[in-house]
Order: C-alpha cells, then structure tokens, then sequence
C-alpha cells in the first residue's frame, strides 16, 4: 500500500503548503482533501484533480502547479465514507481550518470524522501509523484536535496515531477579487474560478518532534523541534505581535497594502525597535534556558530583520484591511499584542511600542462597534484579568 495524505479544509495553508509540499515530495501515492465548499468541489474535479497556486519570492511571482488531487466533500454521505477510508489508509493528515473552534463543529466534525478513520487503524494492524498536523494558529491545537477526536473514541489512539502542533510562520492568503487577480496576473486555482491562492516563499515549517517507533515522514522537508512552545510563542508574540503592530500603524497612515509601509522609514524603524527591544526581550528572557540560535541577541536580530522584509513583499500584496481585521480578538489578554507586551513585562521593559499598535487597534474597534468609552471596552475585553496588570496596560493604551 502506497502512503496517502489527507487534508481538511481546501484554504491557503492546506493548497499553498501541505499538498504542494506533499505533491513534490514524491512520497505519496494519494492526495486527498476533504473540503465543505460545494463550489470548490466541483471545480477541482472539473479540473481532473490539478490546481495551481501562486507563490511570492522576492522578486517575482511563481506557479506552482499540483495534480491528482482527490476531493471529497463530508457533507455528502458517499463522500464521507471514502473519506473516512482515506482516513485509516493515511500516514499523514493536516487540519488547516480558518479556526480550532470548528474541530468540533458543522454537520461533518473534523474531530468525529476523523476518530471514525483512526479507529479503523485499531481494528486493522495492517493500517498505517499515522501523524496528524495541526495547522491551526493556536499553541494549543494538536491537545484541543486530539481532545476533540478523543470524545468520540475514549479509549485514545495511542501508539498508533501523533498529533502534532506545528508553527508556520508562511504568509498566505486566498484573493477573491477578481480585479485584484487580473491586475496582479495571478493564477486562479482552478480555470474559471475566481479564487486565487497567494503564499509567501517561505517553507521553514516546524513540527513536533515524533515519537512514534520507526515511524519515517513523507514530508521531510519539516523540522521537527523536541519542544515547540518556544517557537510557538515567537511566531504569536514575534512574528503576529509585529506583523499586527506593523498594520495598524499603517491603517492609521491610510495604507492600502502592507508592501507601502517599505516606503515609511519611520514606520519600519518603529516597528524594528518595537520587535527587538519589547518583543524580543520578552521572548529571549522567557526562553533564555532554550538552546537555539533564536533565542540569541544575534539570532533574533536576524529573524526579526527577515521577517520585516517579508512582511512588505511588494508581489504578496498584503492587504491592510486583511492584517488589522478583527481587532478584539487581537486586542484579547493572551493574543499577540498584549500577550507580546506581557512578556516584554515580565522582563523589566515597558512595552510603548506594542501599546501604540493596541491603542489605534482599539480605536478601530472602537469604531467598528459605535463606542465611544475605550476604557470600558477594554475592561470588557480583559474581563477577569489580573487587575494590576490590566490597569497599567490600560493606562499604557489610553495615553
């Protein structure tokens, strides 16, 4: 038996990393995706299985072009049992769903679909191992899927299935306008579909370090890591904190992409002091003990330079309005800005720079809701909270 791949959600992480990533491999003999948009369905197998994906380098915009592809849609009930076979005959699965509050949701749950195929394995020695990715931005996905698919099978999985947490630090995005794909000569993912995948270059991915006995990946270009939360934690307090900091500050300055804050040397210099002197303080004495390069002065220095180059990649062309949506999950106690200013905190530094990236954040929220009383909206947002803390920061904000 051939090794098979299985994927749910057909989004940007899923079509611009995992299946182009699996296809190039060479490993695996079925690519499968499970995906609830009828629409996509339809095209990807009018298509005969192949789609295309536009991938930003630093100087020019590449395609990437991945065939036989195998799509199944859960909600119908003959799908749903192949894709459950797909399932127990897998050795690698992804979840990369816009969140992991749909582990558990919708007439078809990931979770429930998925301890349907892993009991399978129990029941059949000849089935594969498995690892499943969690791809979702949560330092907490691989518990919450394993937890989610558990409850639907309490005797658990161990020894023959891993779940693992994974940071992907890949800008990406699916554009749906269609003036924006002509304008920027992008490749629809399927011929006629107004849909387009757009992903940075970047294909550094980190996982879980596996533990199952002589288990061997198909995707072998991902590092494995023996403990993850450190990276976790940089990517959400690093890279999200500064790459939001970066987009509200060019929200304020009336923006439209985030390749025109390149031209505001203020504005990058700000966010740079912001990354290497609260950030990354934070993160480096949080994780002082891990013995990575990272976590280095120098190190950091290097990640935070490179990532603030990416960040206004002219060919993404990274919409503003996409960066700084949903400003109260962002503005949420363990989020990016202020977990970020948490640990800048924690050790000795007055986070000035994040506060400026969470005040105008809340000014938009503000505007978003009608309020006019940000304070009370915080006390809102930060609801059982630490009440010291809260009223420094609030403080910090407001000023």
């Amino acid at each position: 038996m051939g090794r098979t791949f299985v994927g749910f959600g057909f989004g940007a992480i899923q079509g611009g990393l995992f299946l182009p990533e699996a296809y190039v491999s060479g490993n695996f003999s079925r690519l499968v995706v499970s995906e609830i948009d009828a629409e996509i369905v339809a095209a990807l197998r009018s298509a005969g299985g192949s789609y295309s994906c536009n991938v930003a380098g630093a100087t020019a915009i590449e395609r990437v072009h991945v065939e036989g592809v195998e799509i199944f849609n859960p909600l119908e009930e003959e799908d749903q049992v192949a894709l459950v076979q797909a399932i127990a005959e897998a050795t690698e699965l992804s979840t990369a769903l816009p969140s992991f509050n749909l582990y558990d949701a919708g007439d078809a749950p990931v979770a429930k679909l998925l301890a349907r195929g892993l009991t399978e394995k129990l029941k059949n020695d000849s089935l594969p191992d498995c690892v499943v990715y969690a791809a979702e931005n949560d330092t907490r996905a691989a518990i919450r899927l394993k937890e989610a698919t558990q409850s639907y099978e309490p005797a658990g999985f161990e020894g023959r299935v891993q779940f693992l947490d994974t940071v992907i630090g890949k800008m990406s995005s699916v554009v749906t306008d269609p003036n924006r794909i002509t304008h920027e000569k992008l490749t629809p993912i399927v011929p006629g579909l107004n849909r387009a995948f757009l992903v940075e270059a970047f294909n550094r991915i980190l996982v879980d370090k596996i533990t199952l006995p002589n288990f061997e990946r198909g995707l072998r270009a991902f590092i494995e890591k023996p403990d993850l939360a450190p990276f976790a934690a940089s990517k959400i307090y690093g890279h999200n904190a500064i790459h939001a900091l970066l987009g509200y500050l060019a929200h304020e300055q009336g923006l439209e992409y985030m390749h025109q804050a390149a031209e505001r040397e203020d504005m990058m210099e700000f966010a740079k002091e912001a990354f290497l002197t609260e950030s990354g303080v934070g993160l480096r004495s949080k994780y002082a003990e891990t013995n990575d390069e990272l976590f280095t002065e120098e190190g950091f220095k290097v990640y935070a330079e490179d990532l603030l180059v990416r960040m206004v990649n002219p060919f993404l062309r990274d919409p503003v309005e996409r960066v700084t949506r949903d400003p109260a999950r962002k503005l949420g106690w363990n989020d990016r800005l202020i977990g970020s200013m948490l640990l800048a905190a924690e050790a000795g530094v007055v986070p000035t720079r994040l506060a400026r990236g969470a005040s105008i954040a809340l000014d938009l929220l503000c505007q978003e809701q009608g309020l006019n009383d940000p304070a009370t909206l915080l006390d809102e947002l930060w609801e059982g909270e630490t009440e010291d803390q809260r009223r420094e920061f609030k403080e910090l904000i407001l000023k």
